[in-house]
């Protein structure tokens, strides 16, 4: 086919990934955002099968073609309805190496095609780009399944691993990656460097990863999302692929300013996340028997439910907690039966609730809570102080004022949602057990704060049931 044909339809897949981006970052058009990608990648793909000729390459190549469009497509199906919502952060984590897998996979196959004696020389474009595929791809694929494996709590714990000699040890790993990939350039015919290479890309993605406990997996993630986009861009660039240039690039400098804002979210340098800097500032935080002792007050749902009927303004701060306990709905009901009593609800949003970006944004959309009533951190604090009611369900490192008030503490200068300025807050949480940031909660024991001690669900249910009761 003409090449002009084949540039136009890439420009109009490039148009409609950006245009992807743009609505992927309100969750009013995020559906839509999903639907334009999609197109933007079926455009993408038929143009490339075209382009390379494979469609009139006989039968066999339509066999694997559609051979792996029914296993991908399968496996993808299956677990878009099976994996629960509050798995979600590890289904993105699995997403993100995948990418870098195939980035590795497509990389390596490329480069025993064009060593063959009857193929031209391959270009230097080919072998740096080849040599940057299988790293970042290595290091994403490997990463991305430690990420999973310490939000799953599968083998690894969720708190970070760090060890004797770890950093001198990445070091030289990279070293070794260095001098590596320096030898593929020089000589392409060297595949065994290739492999090699990535197996100590991917010891490395291991390394780089182990540090990052479960408090910092939002910013995880996005880094990794990251990776995998400039594993793909490169990937392009060994195929000569425009488009596979254009899409890794995006999702790479999206990843990247994601990862930032995280970091902004937590007042928290990307190096100090990455060496897991938050464990080490935990280890001196002041003990949960020095806060809490004597101090806690506990309620129940008909106490709480007095207090809402008294109430013009409640506002609802989700967490992890809300999650696991799968409350979406019964909040939604809660909501509706407030609203119906003339009582104002919003939802207040903290940029890393939850573990992953936009978690809490998802998980209430699938309720159908309207996009108007949830409130992002800066735009919900100022309003706290005229707040009757603020109830925090499985919250914590995001609304503990050590980070306004302690400057030692692990999470020192993290803007927070000021819950504690509200008359009244209702924190419903199965114990006092502490946030991600393994830190105790003053706000638990402040004079305006009631104890809700209960599973995320049955406690929103039971208020429901008490409220309507009163």
């Amino acid at each position: 086919m003409n090449p002009a044909f084949i540039n136009l339809a890439y420009l109009v897949a490039s148009v409609l990934f950006v245009q992807c981006f743009m609505l992927l970052s309100h969750p009013r058009t995020a559906t839509r955002g999903n639907l334009t990608g999609a197109l933007a990648m079926l455009i993408a793909v038929v143009a490339t099968l075209v382009d390379r000729a494979i469609l009139g390459s006989g039968q066999q190549a339509y066999l694997m073609i559609f051979a792996g469009i029914l296993v991908g497509g399968g496996i993808g199906a299956v677990l878009a309805l099976t994996v629960k919502m509050t798995a979600m952060p590890q289904m993105v984590a699995l997403l993100n190496g995948f990418g870098g897998g195939a980035s590795v996979l497509v990389a390596g196959a490329v480069l025993h095609d064009v060593v063959m004696p009857s193929m031209p020389a391959p270009t230097l474009q080919t072998t740096v780009a080849t040599v940057a595929s299988g790293f970042i791809g290595g290091v994403t694929f490997w990463g991305s399944l430690v990420a999973w494996d310490k939000l799953q709590e599968f083998m690894l714990p969720g708190r970070p691993i760090l060890f004797k000699g770890q950093q001198p040890l990445n070091v030289l790993l990279g070293l070794t990656v260095l001098a590596l990939g320096t030898l593929i350039v020089l000589d392409p015919a060297e595949q065994w460097a290739y492999w090699a290479l990535v197996a100590v890309a991917s010891v490395l993605g291991v390394l780089l990863t182990i540090p990052i406990g479960g408090a910092d997996m939002p910013v995880a993630i996005a880094l990794l999302n990251s990776y995998s986009g400039l594993a793909g861009a490169a990937t392009g660039f060994v195929l000569n692929n425009n488009v596979l240039i254009i899409a890794g690039s995006l999702v790479g400098a999206s990843g990247i300013i994601l990862t930032r804002i995280m970091c902004k979210a937590m007042n928290r340098s990307l190096a100090n996340v990455l060496l897991g800097g938050i464990e080490q500032a935990a280890a001196g935080a002041p003990k949960a028997d020095d806060i809490y002792a004597g101090k806690v007050k506990s309620a129940s749902a008909e106490e709480i439910a007095m207090l809402l009927d008294n109430a013009s303004r409640v506002v609802i701060v989700p967490g992890y907690g809300l999650a696991v306990s799968q409350a979406q709905h019964a909040v939604r009901d809660l909501m509706n039966l407030l609203n119906s009593k003339g009582v104002e609800v919003e939802f207040a949003i903290h940029p890393v609730a939850g573990r992953m970006p936009g978690h809490m944004n998802v998980l209430l959309a699938e309720a159908d809570i309207p996009y108007d009533k949830l409130k992002e951190m800066d735009e919900i604090n100022p309003t706290f102080e005229q707040t009757d009611v603020a109830i925090v369900i499985g919250a914590n490192d995001v609304v503990n004022p050590l980070a306004r008030t302690d400057p030692t503490c692990a999470i020192a200068g993290m803007p927070i949602l000021d819950v504690d300025k509200a008359r009244t807050v209702v924190v419903i949480k199965r114990s006092l057990s502490p946030g991600f940031a393994g830190i105790p909660n003053p706000l638990f024991a402040l004079d305006n704060t009631l104890m809700f001690f209960s599973d995320g669900k049955k406690a929103i249910t039971d208020l429901i049931t008490a409220v309507k009761e009163s």
